[in-house]
This record gives structure tokens, C-alpha cells and sequence, in this order.
């Protein structure tokens, strides 16, 4: 396998591959280190296309050092040309929209979860925990109860009733906090110093962040070993942003794909936007903030990868916008409506952003803009209670006719 070992992302400290998520020479944080140098780049082709269904199909650039596997294997999720949303939004770019709503549990966090209980089993540990706003929630609560580890899920109290009920079905240990995402996470660091758990978004995070590499792979695939030109995707802690980068990256480093770094382009919700304010005002530090947004997946008023996916956006020549949460409702519709994919906020997050550049003409005619949907509508229905439209009829084709008659006509 060609992972080696941990490395400080600020001062590249070196470090073996365990329980560990910062330095202690800087503390900054920890990621991992992989030698590609004796890979093939035909033999690594071949050996993906004949790979599993899912992310396990990238062996080669996941942290194991023996081969892993998970029973809810995720991944390999539908990449649709999106041409009636290009049309609406009045561009001649191609819009593709990576719907990662169709993982086991509804959201882009199976793909990190995966990666982080397979490195909990093979370091060691009977128990798996989290700190989450509820899509990390349902994925750790599931794949703990499929691969039979004990887990602790801890959320803020106030989280949508539908990610709690699909997270406690799963017979996890659920634990509400009485406050934001920000103390939750907090909690989580203390506990990951006292109790002999593996949380994977605290002392397994490098491995975990790994996991969102998997959407680069598969979007190069499934842009038929083509890199995009564009990517807009949602910013919550950073992680996800920045790892889609690094997977692309990694392949260009070994010659799987040719071409430039596409231009990326970060999504926040107004009420939380640390990063995207951090962006505006020219500056890597992101400010933390008190979260007020029906974004909730998003809402980490203090974000960890913030200033790298600052210098992301920078670096690539991209952004990061924010919208409000009128415009987050916008969004979850216009894709409804254009593509038939209902996400949750997040998503509507990130297409009102899309739409965002689309007006200030920065999707070039022809470019391939790849738009990351990172979970299901049903989780936050809350947000779009009372947005429908019901028109009650008669059981008789003369009060339809009343109702819909002219309509039908025209």
C-alpha cells in the first residue's frame, strides 16, 4: 500500500500512523502522506476499472496499510448533465450535478465515515463517535451498526427531527447538546482525550478527510478521465473543499488525468459564513461566528480547513459567495424543478451560489462546471414547510375543470 505515515500540514512534522490529528512540535493539523512513486499509471487504470462497485476501487489512494472494505460500501453516485438548469440559468456552460443524495445514508459523509471505521477497526477500536450537525450522524450510527462497533453520536439538541430519528434507528448511543455545532465539537475534542473511542471527525480525522477525495476520482471517471474546468461546492468546516482538490491533485501527480486545476468555487449560507467572509475581506483568517441559518449542516461558526480552502478559492482563481436563506430555498427548488433531484440546504446552498455566478457571467460557454449536492431533501424538511402550493378540488371533473380548466387550455 502506498500510505506511509501522518504529516504536519504547517511545519510537515512527521508522525505514524495512529489515533493523532495535530502536531505537537506546531499544532497544526495532521494529514496523511502517501508514496506514489513505483505506481503504474495503465496498470493503476486498469486495476480501478476492475475494482469494487464504490470508493474501495481507489485502494491505492485511501490510508491502509492491509485492504479494507466496509458492508455499506458508498460511492460511484450519479453525475447527471443538468441542461435544463443551464438553460434556466441563461449559460452556455455544462452543468453537471454530482449527487451524492444516492450513498447509503443520504449524504456525502458515508464516503468519509467508511474510511474512518475501517482505519478504527484496523488500529484497534470496539468504539466509533462523532461530533455532527446530522448527516455524520445518520453515516456514523449506520456503518457502526453494520460493521458491529459500538458508537456514541453527539449532536446539538435543536438538530431537524428527521436526521435524529434516522440517526437513533440505528441503535447508537444518541446525545443531544444543549448548544451549537461549535460546543458539540468542542465536547468531542475533551472526550477523544479521556475515553478509548475513535472519533472520526477529531482524533481520526486525517483518515476521515480522505474519504472526500473519492468525489474527484469519480467525477474524473465519469467525465469519461477528463478533469472538469469548474467546481462549486458547499463549505462547512472546509475539509470537503479542500480534499476534492487534493484528489484531483493526486491524480494529475500520476499521470491518471492531464489537464489544469479546476477553478473552485465555495458555498456558504449567509447566517454562517466564516470562510466566504474571510474571502471577501482578502484575509485567511476566518473569524468565528454565532450560526443563525436553516443551513444547519453547514453552521461550523469556527471551521477548522477554513483559511486552506480560502487559499483554495485563491489559488485557482475561483470564490466563495454566500446566500441568504430565501436564496437557499431558491435553490433547493430551481434544482428540483430542472433536474427532478431534491436535495436539502445544503445543496440549495450551493446551486444558490451557482446561480450566483451564473448572473455575474462566470460559467463560460463550454466549460464543464461540476455542481456537488452532498445530501437528501427529505432530511431537512423543515426548511420548506409551508413553500408548497395544495389546490383542494371536488371528487367530480366539473370543480377540476373550475380550478385547472383555463390552465389546461392555455
Amino acid at each position: 500500500m502506498a500510505v506511509k505515515n501522518l504529516k504536519c500540514k504547517e511545519c510537515s512534522a512527521e508522525y505514524e500512523l495512529g489515533a493523532n490529528f495535530f502536531c505537537a512540535e506546531c499544532f497544526g493539523p495532521l494529514e496523511v502522506k502517501y508514496d506514489h512513486s513505483d505506481l503504474n499509471p495503465e496498470e493503476t487504470r486498469r486495476r480501478i476499472q476492475a475494482g469494487s462497485r464504490g470508493i474501495w476501487r481507489y485502494a491505492d489512494f485511501l490510508p491502509f496499510q492491509n485492504k479494507a472494505g466496509d458492508p455499506l460500501e458508498p460511492g460511484m453516485t450519479p453525475l447527471l448533465k443538468a441542461d435544463r438548469l443551464s438553460e434556466v440559468l441563461g449559460t452556455g456552460a455544462e452543468i453537471y450535478i454530482k449527487n451524492d443524495a444516492a450513498n447509503p445514508t443520504h449524504s456525502f459523509k458515508d464516503r468519509v465515515v467508511a474510511v474512518a471505521i475501517a482505519k478504527a477497526k484496523e488500529l484497534g477500536f470496539e468504539t466509533v463517535a462523532c461530533a455532527s450537525t446530522g448527516n455524520l450522524a445518520n453515516a456514523v450510527a449506520a456503518h457502526a451498526a453494520a460493521a458491529g462497533l459500538d458508537s456514541y453520536v453527539f449532536v446539538p439538541s435543536n438538530l431537524e427531527e428527521q436526521k435524529l430519528l434516522a440517526t437513533d434507528i440505528y441503535g447508537t448511543n444518541l446525545v443531544g447538546v444543549k448548544g451549537n455545532y461549535d460546543d458539540v465539537n468542542r465536547l468531542c475534542t475533551q472526550l477523544a482525550d479521556e475515553k478509548p473511542w475513535a472519533f472520526v471527525n477529531v482524533n481520526l480525522r486525517p483518515y476521515y478527510a480522505e474519504g472526500s477525495k473519492t468525489l474527484a476520482f469519480e467525477t474524473v471517471e465519469q467525465l469519461g478521465w477528463n478533469l472538469p474546468d469548474r467546481v462549486v461546492a458547499p463549505i462547512a468546516s472546509g475539509s470537503l473543499f479542500t480534499k476534492i482538490s487534493r484528489g484531483f491533485q493526486e491524480w494529475q501527480e500520476v499521470g491518471l488525468v492531464e489537464g489544469e486545476q479546476p477553478v473552485f468555487h465555495g458555498a456558504q449560507a449567509e447566517g454562517c459564513s466564516p470562510v466566504a467572509t474571510a474571502f471577501a475581506e482578502g484575509t485567511r483568517v476566518c473569524r468565528p461566528q454565532k450560526p443563525d441559518t436553516i443551513a444547519k449542516s453547514l453552521a461550523i461558526g469556527d471551521p477548522a480547513d477554513g483559511p486552506y480552502a480560502v487559499a483554495q478559492a485563491n489559488e485557482t482563481g475561483g470564490s466563495i459567495d454566500a446566500v441568504s436563506d430565501d436564496e437557499i430555498r431558491a435553490g433547493i427548488r430551481l434544482l428540483a424543478e430542472t433536474t427532478g433531484i431534491f436535495t436539502e440546504t445544503a445543496g440549495g446552498v450551493t446551486v444558490g451560489v451557482l446561480k450566483k455566478l451564473a448572473d455575474r457571467g462566470e460559467l463560460k460557454d463550454g466549460e464543464k462546471v461540476v455542481v456537488y449536492i452532498t445530501g437528501e431533501g427529505l432530511k431537512t424538511l423543515d426548511a420548506n414547510r409551508d413553500s408548497f402550493a395544495l389546490t383542494a378540488i371536488d371528487p367530480n371533473p366539473e370543480s377540476f375543470e373550475s380550478k385547472f380548466g383555463q390552465e389546461v387550455a392555455a
